[in-house]
């Protein structure tokens, strides 16, 4: 029986993904779990196994395609087998390869004057207008023959003066992805912000001894997942989320860091940070955002966490806000070490500082839970032995 390939969502934020590469090709035989493709999502490239074993009958889409998921892709079914029928049920068929083998190729667009119909992207609708392109002269490259902005840029036109010097550059998935989710969290969730400056200098020279000991050397950002799972053990209360009609208390400490890429942010997550030590984050975290910067994270390693942290610190940034990322309640944006004058008793010396901003989700946490939890995390940080403890 004909198996039907199609687009997987392999993450709850995806709605759609980009066909990298093809492992195999049409007429190769294929068996259950053999790799068939990889497959770039909102987070990370993975691979696309096969669920039924047989021949690769029809690959529908090139590589490079970006596909909306649940689309059908390709087709496995019998060397013999007629797949007629399961072509058939595609609603919206992506673009065949191109080939002497009599395959389908993309249907071309609507008439002229009849923009509303053709199928484009609004972006290449727009492109199309600004360069003076007949949307009905074009090929569309997309899913079921949709014209997309490539197209456009393909067929030339002319650019409009003020469009001169300007470059459009189309969305990764990762960017599209960040632009749903910040959406979806900073206009609903009722932000508030907490802001305090940390004396470092004892942290800092705890992290000197670590090295100079060799028992390990701890990033900065491992020390603030450490000292946000030693505060949030001891304030629950922000450990939470917000579901509409409760509040769910999480049973587990789980941080997610945010590390930047050239095309946008991943935040792989650190589980059970409440039962490690500073050691074993350290070590788990570098393993972790290696991978996130390789993009070999699996699902369940960016998503599910309960608490954020994001340091900018090493970029010379002394002071910013983070935007909560549902279901999470708060999270927390860590600034740079400064050297600044600090007034004691003995007068004015100099001291390392750091400012930390906590933002929070109005409809999970009040002000009061957030200063206690932001209070403990200073002391924390101000008098570090604490991060060593067994």
């Amino acid at each position: 029986m004909a198996s039907r390939v199609v687009m997987p969502k392999l993450t709850d934020t995806m709605e759609e993904g980009v066909v990298v590469k093809w492992k195999k090709r049409e007429g190769e035989v294929v068996g259950s779990g053999d790799v068939l493709a990889e497959i770039e999502t909102d987070k990370a490239v993975m691979d696309l196994e096969a669920f039924a074993s047989g021949t690769l009958r029809r690959v529908l889409v090139r590589e490079g395609t970006t596909v909306k998921a649940g689309e059908l892709i390709a087709v496995i079914a019998d060397p013999d087998e007629d797949i007629a029928p399961v072509l058939a049920e595609t609603m919206s068929p992506a673009p065949a390869l191109k080939s002497n083998q009599g395959r389908p190729t993309p249907p071309a667009a609507q008439p002229a004057g009849e923009e509303d119909r053709v199928k484009a992207s609004p972006r290449a609708k727009a492109l199309a207008r600004e360069r003076g392109i007949d949307l009905a002269s074009v090929t569309g490259s997309g899913p079921g023959g949709r014209i997309v902005e490539e197209d456009i840029l393909k067929a030339g036109g002319t650019v409009s003066p003020r469009t001169t010097g300007a470059t459009d550059r189309p969305l990764s998935q990762m960017r599209k992805a960040i632009a749903r989710t910040t959406t979806q969290s900073k206009a609903p969730v009722p932000h508030f912000y907490l802001t305090a400056e940390i004396a470092m200098d004892e942290t800092e020279q705890l992290r000197t001894q670590l090295k100079q000991t060799r028992r390990f050397h701890p990033s900065l950002t491992d020390v603030i997942v450490k000292a946000a799972a030693m505060a949030l053990t001891r304030h629950p209360e922000i450990n939470v989320s917000y579901i509409g009609d409760a509040l769910r208390q999480h049973g587990s400490i789980d941080i997610g860091i945010a590390v930047g890429l050239d095309d946008g942010l991943i935040v792989p997550v650190l589980r059970d940070c409440g039962s490690k030590t500073l050691e074993q984050i350290s070590t788990e975290a570098r393993a972790l955002i290696e991978r996130a910067r390789t993009k070999r994270l699996q699902p369940h390693e960016y998503t599910g966490a309960t608490f954020s942290v994001s340091n900018l610190g090493m970029f010379e940034v002394d002071n910013f806000i983070a935007v909560i990322m549902p279901p999470e309640a708060a999270t927390i944006a860590v600034g740079a070490v400064r050297d600044v004058p600090v007034v004691g008793p003995d007068g004015v010396k100099p001291g390392r500082r750091m400012t930390v901003t906590l933002s929070c989700d109005h409809r999970a946490l009040d002000g009061v839970q957030g200063a206690k939890f932001l209070k403990e995390f200073k002391r924390i940080l101000e008098h570090p032995q604490e991060l060593i403890k067994p």
